[in-house]
């Protein structure tokens, strides 16, 4: 095993292209000791897909980020319902939870919304014409999984594109002062909504939701949680799928040509695409609770484990010719969405809305274009997620 005197995804150039950083580390060791912050404390870094795997599914690598700081002084300042939600717990809070989640996600109730995802499309796309120029992420791919997910919600119109924007916050500010200040105002705009729910109470889709975690077991406060789990993870890693996906289409001519001339290949070609550029680089905080062994590394009880899908996905072994883009591949073994138990159950919607929006712009704009050069393209400042904060197209 070997040990990173600096914590490598901090490097300048991680942020444009992580894959080279991810190769070294994964040839060095696919499970790897790594510096996190300045106080001389480390992390485990877990590049290998087999480890990766391996890693998902062990019951000592717990999720639950209150039991680890329980006993260590924190600045930070997270409204409940952002740090207490089922991505930051473990069975059997964490199975409550997804027991009323998951239901929202099959592919019957997806199939359901498929006519409305179309809609969304249509009336985002209703200005579009040849020849002009458009911004992908803030014409498409940001609007349409908010949308969606806002629908699901039953939060106004009105107060849409505020929600959205302090959701990014919360992946994509470098300033922790922000981070916290985006959670209270997602917290409390959420309390208020469920609140306002229960009090009128009615048909609409907030109400379904606060019925099934009533019949699931939650709380107020643990029905508050999920909804803000739905909307922070219910758009943004859709948002950065969708420009990533368009994105490496463009700069792989054959499999976009492809793909426009037979549009009834996108559905099979997701994987693919999920796989090639991931829109999780690194997932969300794990510790060992024990001490354990994954890959021929011992990671004692106690430590931060970051198990990291873009290095996962690209790992040689599982993957031949892993930086190439190849809609032949059967890439079902992914770990874009994760793996085991907290495997996104909001999956099978996000590649709704992909494989939807998609066809939607390969059929109407085939010949469609970067206006600018490719690189460098503005990105996220974070290193949980992968997207563009920009694309600007030239539709044709």
């Amino acid at each position: 095993m070997s040990t990173q005197r600096q914590d490598p995804l901090r490097d300048p150039g991680f942020l444009a292209d992580p894959y080279p950083a991810y190769d070294r580390l994964r040839e060095g060791c696919p499970v790897q000791r790594v510096p996190t912050g300045s106080g001389g404390h480390h992390a485990y870094l877990i590049t290998g897909h087999s480890e990766a795997r391996a890693a998902f599914t062990d019951p000592r690598l717990s999720k639950d980020t209150a039991r680890f700081f329980a006993d260590r002084p924190s600045n930070r300042d997270l409204h409940p319902a952002i740090s207490r939600t089922m991505l930051t717990s473990d069975p059997p809070a964490h199975t409550r939870h997804r027991r009323v989640a998951t239901p929202l996600f099959t592919t019957g109730r997806v199939r359901e919304l498929r006519p409305y995802i179309t809609r969304v499309v249509d009336d985002l796309m209703t200005t579009w014409r040849p020849g002009t120029q458009i911004d992908l992420v803030a014409d498409l791919a940001v609007p349409l999984p908010v949308t969606v997910v806002c629908e699901l919600l039953g939060v106004p119109e009105a107060d849409r594109t505020t929600l959205a924007a302090r959701s990014r916050d919360l992946f994509d500010a470098t300033d922790n002062g922000i981070i916290d200040a985006a959670s209270h105002h997602i917290g409390t705009y959420l309390t208020d909504l469920v609140e306002t729910a229960h009090a009128t109470p009615g048909e609409g889709p907030l109400h379904s939701l606060l019925r099934a975690c009533e019949e699931g077991g939650l709380d107020r406060d643990e029905s508050v949680s999920l909804a803000a789990l739905l909307l922070v993870a219910g758009h943004e890693t859709t948002t950065h799928f969708l420009g990533n996906a368009v994105l490496a289409l463009l700069r792989h001519p054959e499999a976009l040509d492809r793909l426009r001339r037979n549009p009834d290949l996108i559905p099979g070609a997701l994987d693919e695409l999920l796989r090639y550029d991931s829109p999780v680089s690194v997932a969300t905080f794990r510790h060992s609770t024990a001490d354990l062994r994954i890959g021929d590394v011992d990671i004692p009880e106690g430590h931060p484990v970051l198990i990291a899908p873009g290095a996962a996905n690209r790992d040689p072994a599982t993957f031949p010719a892993p930086h190439h883009l190849d809609l032949d591949r059967d890439a079902g073994a992914h770990l874009a969405f994760g793996h085991g138990i907290h495997r996104c159950p909001g999956a099978p919607l996000a590649r709704a809305e992909a494989e939807i929006a998609l066809t939607t712009l390969l059929t109407r704009f085939p010949n469609t274009h970067l206006t600018a050069p490719a690189d460098p393209l503005p990105r996220h400042r974070s290193r949980l997620t992968r997207g563009l904060t920009a694309l600007p197209l030239t539709l044709a």
